[in-house]
Parts: C-alpha cells; sequence; structure tokens
C-alpha cells in the first residue's frame, strides 16, 4: 500500500505543485501524491513550462484548497514555504510533519527570462530535496 504524502503552501500555485509533481514522477509506485494551499490560486504557467522542460507535465493538476484534505489521513506533510507552516491546520492522524522553506519563484520579478530562472532554481531545490529524503527512506 502506497503511503500518503501531502506538501502544502500558500497558493498551490508553484512550489507545492511542483513538489507534487516530482514526488509522483521519481517515487509514484511508493507514494500516493497531494498538493494543497491555505489560499489557493490558480497554477502558475511558469512552473508548468519550467517542469515542462525536465519531462514532467504538471498542467492538468489543479489548485486546491487544505480544507479538502482536513479528513484525510496522511503518512507525511511537507510545508514548503513558511507561511504555510504557519497557517497550517491540525490534521487528525499519525502524519509526520516536515518544514521545507523555498523561495517563492511567484513573487520574482524582472524579465520573463528572469522569472524562468527563478523558477528553474527552486524547481531544481525542491528536485534535490526530495531526492536526499526519499532515497535516505529507502535504507
Amino acid at each position: 500500500m502506497k503511503k500518503r504524502v501531502l506538501f502544502l503552501c500558500t497558493g498551490n500555485s508553484c512550489r507545492s505543485q511542483m513538489a507534487e509533481g516530482l514526488l509522483r514522477q521519481f517515487y509514484g509506485d511508493e507514494y500516493e501524491v497531494f498538493s494543497a494551499g491555505i489560499n489557493p490560486i490558480k497554477v502558475n504557467q511558469n512552473a508548468v513550462t519550467v517542469m515542462k522542460e525536465i519531462g514532467i507535465d504538471i498542467s492538468n493538476q489543479k489548485s486546491k484548497s487544505v480544507n479538502e484534505f482536513l479528513n484525510k489521513d496522511f503518512d507525511l506533510i511537507i510545508t514548503v514555504c513558511d507561511n504555510a507552516k504557519e497557517s497550517c491546520p491540525i490534521f487528525p492522524g499519525k502524519a509526520e510533519r516536515l518544514h521545507w522553506s523555498f523561495f517563492d519563484p511567484g513573487e520574482a520579478i524582472g524579465s520573463q527570462k528572469d522569472l524562468l530562472k527563478a523558477f528553474k532554481e527552486v524547481r531544481d531545490e525542491i528536485k534535490e530535496k526530495i531526492h536526499n529524503y526519499f532515497e535516505r527512506k529507502k535504507s
């Protein structure tokens, strides 16, 4: 039976969406993956673009409210921004809770090239964190 993981951030538009796609791509045979936001907004197109660059399609993922998951059981809940950590509701059950703080690339400023660079940097940081954590879980 797959373990259930929930990634949380403020808007469920960038970081948690990328984390959901990355974990599903690399460890989807072991984990059922979800993401949600405290105040969800639509998935950021730049997140879709930079994920597609590494062969992961998140274009069909939707932003969801954390409220949709309050009565669900998870094995692991990971907040990916400080605001989500501070605002995260209490989840009943045995879930392990982790906090991984990443810069919000949705707040980056500059040209489209600058924006994509910020998204790529955060994507790569999330990818590395996921690999490091979930590879250790295998051992």
